[in-house]
């Protein structure tokens, strides 16, 4: 099973997937020049006018919370609407769930009524919108990821998707399956967006295939061995970008074999 998620990173490449993001204004960039570095083909585009017909074009939708409105909330929601019809990936980041009531209340209902589901988030966001009484600070969590678990596993069974706790340790939960992810490094949390490029990601990998457990371990181990390689090579946060966009696109299913560190629970 673990061959096969490493593999889409070919599929990903061949396919060129059109990724759209509905995201916030501090990561556009890096979320699109990440999606362009792993082969897929990224459009930002929010405006409520052409939401039917971006979404009708679309491999996957990715719907990110970061610099919310209400016309964005508007635009989310009808984006969700034919996405679901379409069947099509949807991937939700709850950014600062737990934090305002405007963000939990949107992420909740954004869930509601989804098909073919992606939640991503740290563990205050996905303990938020499990509706279990834990305060978010800002957009950063109060928890490590191994305490949101239990919250994935109920969400995702409440909504058949399937959920990704970002952390030191990165959580991908079905109903019935629980994969750890051991990649990454700690530099990542001192760069802003590194949580939104995984959800931006996760887009990229769902398109090609049916199977949202292999997209999402796939995605969480790139990002991870990427981080890894870009460590290396960087001198901190500041030169650690432009190298971990290069890992991204030199990435290669024998490379993330080489490097994954996947543990079944």
């Amino acid at each position: 099973m673990m061959s096969d998620a490493i593999s889409l990173i070919s599929t990903v490449r061949s396919q060129h997937p059109l990724v759209h993001n509905i995201t916030n204004y501090v990561v556009m960039n890096i979320t699109a020049n990440a999606l362009l570095a792993v082969g897929a083909s990224p459009v930002m585009a929010h405006a409520l006018e052409e939401m039917e017909e971006m979404a009708s074009l679309a491999s996957a939708l990715v719907i990110n919370l970061g610099t919310l409105s209400m016309p964005w909330i508007e635009a989310m929601k009808t984006a969700k609407q034919v996405a679901s019809q379409r069947g099509i990936p949807i991937i939700l980041d709850p950014v600062g769930a737990g934090a305002t009531q405007l963000r939990t209340r949107t992420a909740r209902e954004l869930v509601e009524d989804c098909s073919s589901l992606i939640i991503r988030g740290n563990a205050s966001e996905i303990c938020a919108l499990a509706n279990e009484a834990v305060k978010t600070r800002g957009v950063d969590s109060t928890l490590t990821s191994d305490h949101a678990v239990e919250a994935a596993t109920l969400l995702a069974g409440q909504h058949t998707a399937i959920v990704v706790i970002s952390g030191e340790t990165d959580h991908v939960v079905s109903p019935e399956r629980h994969v750890e992810v051991h990649n990454g490094d700690r530099i990542m949390a001192q760069v802003t967006g590194m949580g939104c490029v995984s959800t931006a990601l996760l887009g990229a990998f769902a398109a090609v295939t049916s199977d949202r457990f292999d997209a999402a371990v796939a995605t969480m181990v790139a990002m991870g061995v990427a981080g890894e390689l870009a460590v290396g090579r960087s001198e901190g946060p500041g030169t650690f970008v432009p190298h971990f966009i290069d890992a991204l696109a030199r990435l290669s299913p024998d490379l993330l074999t080489a490097h994954a560190r996947i543990v079944s629970r």
